[in-house]
């Protein structure tokens, strides 16, 4: 019986690190949020199908405890650990970070593990250890619900330290001038943009990546924020009422851009109007003589923005001529990126150039101008800087291969931004060539918002590659209904089939193939 114990606890260990490790990494991404994470589950019963499978297999062991029991265990192990290293490598968006807290929930659950063995043991004795080894395993998926509660005093302490401790670094750095970035979609990319124009003139820190939670704000201004940095530009991000109140109330930013507002993260908002709210959170949180930079093309922002002062509005062409501040005209593409003339309230014009795409580029990039112009630097000196501005990583990123252009905007997508990109690939003289998974995250109006992305994408594109045959039928449905050609309408289950036959379509002229979105791992 020892035996047999020593080969189940060996043999489950892969089993369950590599089961524990995939659902971190979910659990990361759904915010630690218990509530967020059940509701991925039950979107998600598939990819936990073989669990049920283990766990079966586990009673079995409990009930019939025999060399036979284990031997089918640890087959069941095996083709699991298979699945779970494909899993692996295919969520590889955002990896797992092995943070202080994920490494705390790791012990906590080895731990509770431990202590389980131990009590079978006692109670049981050794024969039934190789049934507990699979009951645990099929249970890694619930039992970190468990551990989030448990570990969750801790966690709380832990992170009012560290908020107290950035609240102190802060202060020791009095002439910081912090300006909060938020919106449903271009916040992070106006960050960079905004990183790139201002540098040449004050000492700027940004929150690198997409740091813009509270503890990654508190983690940036920690182990980053140094006493010569002159201005902090703050991204912060959003997925529930009360998010941006909580990074304002670390940080206390002077001034603030809001860059969009749209139907994002609508599960956990419900509702557009909890949006708009909680975008407007920066809005609230700014001093009387504080400037707060708008983007006046959005419908939501200039709707809600009324009721504050020291708006000042920037736009992607001056077509709503009612909103004055900065706005782009003279627009012309290029394969090599956009030029435009930025003219300022006072009526100053500049003639800019950038390697960037896409109308939205446009706006956020003149957002980044109205800012720093406000800060004192003229249209006139931010124009190496603008020629400077690299493309944001997946976002409207555009790279040369011969006869083709690939633009990539496959980091995130919405209703807005997905018009957008179809809309800028229509402007190319060639043959267009769309890939995209669809959009997700918009609650009830998924299939809505879907169906109208196709109807957008049939009057832009040539070609429309649909990448997960089940979720890309509203696209689909779109696309055709709006009179496009259904052999050119085509569903893949893998991204690598659709970019096979991108890359086989033999017809004249340079092919643009449009990467729009790619799934969260979390999908």
């Amino acid at each position: 019986m020892l035996f047999t114990a020593i080969i189940s606890i060996i043999c489950m260990l892969p089993t369950f690190g590599l089961v524990l490790r995939y659902n971190l990494h979910m659990f990361q991404l759904n915010g630690y949020k218990n509530k967020e994470h059940m509701t991925w589950i039950k979107k998600n019963k598939g990819k936990q199908g073989l669990l049920v499978l283990v766990g079966i297999a586990g009673i079995v062991a409990l009930i019939i405890p025999s060399v036979w029991s284990l031997a089918a265990q640890i087959i069941i192990w095996l083709i699991v650990c298979r699945y779970y290293i494909y899993l692996k490598k295919v969520n590889t968006k955002k990896k797992l970070v092995y943070t202080k807290r994920v490494q705390r929930q790791i012990f906590t659950d080895v731990i509770i593990s431990v202590i389980a063995l131990l009590v079978v043991f006692v109670i049981a004795g050794l024969r039934f250890i190789s049934g507990t080894c699979g009951i645990l395993v099929s249970l890694q998926g619930v039992l970190l619900f468990v551990i989030n509660s448990i570990n969750k005093p801790i966690e709380t302490s832990i992170n009012h330290y560290y908020i107290n401790d950035a609240k102190k670094k802060l202060k020791q750095v009095p002439n910081l001038k912090i300006i909060g970035v938020t919106g449903s979609y271009g916040k992070t990319s106006v960050k960079y943009y905004l990183y790139t124009l201002l540098r040449e003139h004050f000492n700027v820190l940004i929150t690198p990546e997409s740091y813009n939670t509270p503890m990654g704000v508190v983690k940036t201004i920690r182990e980053s924020l140094k006493p010569t940095h002159e201005i902090f530009v703050c991204e912060m991000g959003a997925r529930h009422v009360g998010d941006i109140k909580e990074i304002c109330d670390i940080v206390y930013p002077q001034h603030g851009v809001i860059t969009s507002i749209g139907a994002q993260h609508i599960e956990t908002f419900f509702n557009i109007e909890n949006i708009v709210k909680t975008k407007f959170e920066l809005a609230d949180a700014l001093p009387s003589d504080g400037m707060l930079f708008l983007n006046g093309d959005n419908t939501y922002i200039t709707e809600h923005a009324k009721k504050y002062n020291n708006n000042v509005f920037y736009s992607g062409s001056h077509d709503r001529q009612e909103i004055s501040g900065y706005f782009a005209e003279d627009i012309k593409l290029s394969q090599v990126g956009t030029e435009f003339t930025v003219v300022a309230p006072n009526g100053e014009k500049e003639r800019f150039q950038m390697r960037l795409v896409g109308k939205h580029n446009i706006v956020n990039v003149v957002g980044a101008i109205a800012v720093a112009n406000r800060f004192g630097v003229s249209l006139s000196k931010l124009k190496a800087a603008v020629r400077k501005i690299q493309p944001v990583a997946h976002r409207m990123q555009m790279t040369q291969h011969g006869n083709m252009t690939i633009i990539d905007d496959a980091y995130n997508s919405n209703p807005v931004g997905s018009k957008a990109a179809v809309e800028t690939l229509a402007m190319f003289d060639g043959v267009r060539i769309l890939i995209t998974p669809g959009m997700v995250e918009l609650g009830k109006e998924e299939e809505a918002y879907n169906y109208k992305f196709g109807t957008y994408a049939a009057k832009c594109c040539d070609y429309i590659l649909l990448v997960g045959k089940k979720h890309t039928e509203p696209i689909q449905n779109g696309a055709i209904e709006s009179g496009f050609p259904k052999e050119k309408c085509i569903a893949y289950d893998k991204l690598e089939e659709a970019l096979k036959y991108a890359y086989s379509i033999n017809e004249e002229g340079h092919k643009y193939i449009l990467l729009e979105n790619d799934l969260p791992d979390n999908y």
